[in-house]
């Protein structure tokens, strides 16, 4: 950390001179605390001022330069002030923070007190650091956990605990999948389990889970380099923005990761024709164009409100979507990509070199919803015969009372349960419902 400006004179503390700032840290031979306890500092040689008085050995931690640094970013090179009143006036305080909640009082508590420090000695026309602060929630671990049976080497299956006196062990979660312990794997793990014996449920061990803080004492640490060797880093990025809402904690588990995964897959075969990659440069129509701007203007305000997970739920409702309408058109699924990009940015890059670009997808002009797009042509009407709702016909908005009213009693559906009969009457709310009584 930063030298206090502090030395001592008959061991009364004094100021350093502002002549002689700033002081600077000294060579040490390692970054410990000495034989008798003190700071680090103190093994450096010669750490006095000019007239021999010894400086002070304690330094500030490490949050004093990080609480305001980023007033620091406004103007770097000034050699005359921390920054200038000019800077300071015209970037003003961050946009956006995003913090955790272990960080918040590791890091926010004092970043907050030295602005409003230096709100209160004039140096600074703002007393809050951030306009905004949302702190993300913490990825929790999901532990894994085998019950041994006491006084043995043998492990019983988590559905037959009842039966057994045990005692728990936390377990390397790299060795169980969807709850299955890898036995071989888990008899590799310690010399002491090379001969340990199993009670099995189905032919399974299966083993019981607790969700915990991340940590290597519990075992439950996950490497993302396995994860991304097995699925991709987009299927990295994707699954932990889909695990749920940022401010909430959230525990860590493969167990729906399968379903981003196919989802970045059903996205390729978009692209994909007679096993070769292609689009057409047709036309889209209205449901492809629908299903397009509607992801477009759902993704932007989601983003806005910073909630990534939704924007997944959209992006795999507009493939889906595509999918059953087999469109492979260019204007359809080009857009789509440059949307996608900042979410999966591996797979949208080649995706973008395939459809001919030379430059990166993250230069493309980012796409506008069109309003107009989502406007329905046609409406599918629930029809209710004496108040039960019994089938719905799709038609157009733009037809009468009189119109639908005669589209409704014409349609097949609707004479079994006239059973010959004429109606008594007909209620038509357009665009909403139609009752037919009997």
């Amino acid at each position: 950390g930063e030298p206090f400006p502090i030395y001592y004179k008959n061991d009364v503390p004094y100021t350093l001179d502002e002549s002689d700032l700033p002081l600077e840290l000294p060579e040490v031979d390692k970054y410990l605390p000495t034989e008798t306890g003190d700071a680090p500092l103190a093994r450096a040689k010669n750490w006095k001022t000019k007239d021999g008085h010894p400086l002070e050995t304690d330094t500030m931690p490490g949050w004093a330069g990080s609480s305001w640094y980023y007033l620091r970013y406004m103007d770097p090179n000034n050699e005359t002030a921390m920054v200038s009143e000019e800077s300071v006036n015209y970037w003003k305080q961050v946009d956006l923070y995003l913090g955790g909640s272990e960080h918040a009082t590791g890091h926010l508590l004092y970043v907050r007190f030295w602005t409003k420090f230096l709100y209160d000695i004039g140096k600074l026309p703002f007393n809050e650091p951030a306009k905004k602060l949302v702190n993300q929630g913490m990825i929790q671990g999901v532990s894994s956990l085998v019950y041994r049976i006491n006084n043995t080497n043998k492990f019983v299956s988590n559905g037959l605990i009842d039966q057994h006196e045990t005692t728990v062990l936390h377990i390397d979660v790299s060795m169980v999948s969807n709850d299955e312990l890898d036995l071989d794997a888990f008899k590799n793990w310690r010399p002491e389990f090379k001969d340990a014996e199993f009670v099995l449920e189905d032919g399974k061990y299966i083993c019981g889970s607790e969700v915990e803080k991340m940590s290597k004492r519990w075992h439950n640490v996950v490497n993302p380099d396995d994860v991304v060797d097995r699925y991709g880093a987009d299927t990295l990025r994707m699954y932990e923005m889909f695990l749920g809402p940022i401010e909430l904690s959230k525990p860590w588990s493969t167990n729906g990761i399968d379903g981003v995964y196919k989802f970045l897959k059903k996205y390729w075969r978009l692209f994909i024709v007679n096993e070769k990659f292609s689009v057409s440069d047709k036309e889209p129509n209205g449901k492809e164009l629908k299903s397009l701007h509607k992801t477009i203007k759902k993704i932007e305000e989601d983003i806005e409100r910073l909630s990534f997970n939704t924007c997944i739920s959209a992006f795999m409702i507009c493939v889906n979507e595509l999918s059953d309408l087999k469109c492979n058109k260019r204007a359809i699924l080009e857009p789509l990509t440059i949307v996608l990009a900042s979410f999966a940015p591996h797979i949208t890059e080649e995706v973008w070199q395939h459809l001919g670009h030379q430059t990166s997808v993250t230069q493309a002009t980012y796409p506008k919803f069109d309003e107009s797009k989502l406007v329905e042509d046609n409406f599918s009407y629930p029809v209710s015969v004496n108040g039960k709702t019994r089938f719905k016909i799709e038609l157009p908005l733009n037809l009468d009372k009189n119109q639908v009213e005669k589209e409704v009693l014409d349609s097949e559906q609707i004479q079994k349960w006239l059973e010959g009969n004429n109606p008594k009457k007909v209620i038509v709310v357009p665009g909403r419902i139609v009752n037919v009584v009997v």
